[in-house]
């Protein structure tokens, strides 16, 4: 099978900016756009395909007529559900403090998946910061009280962030992308939010937009968080290329790629290789590809070559 070039998926939260459109040059018919769905398999954002064999199919229409071990593969096996979903985000407004329940309750209590993910800075803007798990361990009966009396925010660890920085947001972790950043995220199938705390801020409809108390004080987990803010791996100089480990779990293994000139990597049977370009332009086994470009390499095509100068981000489950 060859490669498959997806289109993105675009949402148009009132949080969101125009970098998407000026940064990565997509048309996504809104005024301003929060996300850019990279790779989704997921209903509330299907991408579809962009030229070849299967133009215009849905990515699902695409793994139901190939067979999903043979386009995904082995690894895949093991999750009841497409395993993961890749955004490009513009947070131009602070997001809203929230947090993701695990894949138990999830499971039990929405009929969903639960979410880990984890953020890779591309670019933040002097002093932008992210909210990422409490300064201190508090208990739940702590947590309920500072949402009610308006003592959340002071409560939470706020980190300052640069381009390169590396979060690992683990189920549970009360979390909020803020005001500057520009994210790429990796994340379990899953779009399965509870909001804590949100500004006061309204929605479309001029209403205030829902909070999840109950649910939060449910999942979350009322400590500091336990990993460091930066990739698992340092850089590692190669013949045309720099390799580095972002983070390798059960869920997803992610490496960033700076290619000088020229590297080769391999997608095996047993999992598809997701490219996300972030910078730069080239080619790709001949094809050509620039930044804000999404490739799906399907499981056992072997290797591949990529030429020119670009920085991107390969997944893998």
């Amino acid at each position: 099978m060859e490669i498959i070039k997806l289109k993105p998926a675009f949402k148009d939260y009132i949080w969101g900016g125009t970098r998407l459109k000026e940064d990565f040059g997509f048309n996504s018919g809104f005024e301003k756009t929060a996300e850019a769905w990279m790779l989704s398999c997921h209903e509330a954002g299907m991408n579809t395909v962009e030229g070849g064999e299967f133009d215009g199919k849905t990515l699902g229409e695409v793994i139901d007529a190939v067979g999903e071990e043979k386009l995904c593969g082995k690894n895949c096996l093991k999750f009841p559900y497409f395993p993961v979903l890749i955004k490009f985000i513009d947070a131009r407004d602070n997001l809203s403090v929230q947090v993701h329940p695990d894949d138990e309750y999830a499971r039990r209590v929405e009929n969903e998946f639960g979410k880990t993910e984890i953020w890779y800075v591309l670019d933040a803007k002097d002093g932008a910061e992210l909210i990422y798990g409490f300064k201190d361990s508090i208990s739940k009966e702590e947590f309920k009280d500072s949402i009610e009396n308006g003592t959340l925010l002071d409560k939470l660890n706020r980190v300052k962030v640069k381009k390169g920085d590396l979060f690992f947001i683990e189920a549970g972790t009360v979390h909020a992308i803020g005001s500057g950043a520009l994210i790429a995220e990796i994340q379990q199938n899953s779009n399965c939010t509870y909001r804590v705390y949100d500004y006061g801020r309204v929605g479309n409809d001029g209403k205030p937009r829902e909070l999840h108390i109950k649910k939060a004080l449910d999942v979350s987990k009322t400590e500091p968080p336990k990993y460091d803010i930066k990739p698992m791996g340092s850089p590692v100089k190669k013949d045309g290329y720099t390799e580095q480990l972002l983070t390798k779990c059960e869920l997803f293994t992610v490496y960033k790629y700076d290619i000088d000139t020229a590297a080769e990597l391999f997608a095996d049977e047993s999992s598809f290789n997701h490219i996300l370009v972030l910078d730069g332009e080239g080619e790709i086994d001949g094809r050509r590809v620039k930044k804000g470009d999404s490739l799906f390499v399907p499981a056992g095509y072997g290797s591949y070559k990529i030429s020119g100068r670009l920085e991107i981000i390969t997944t893998k489950i």
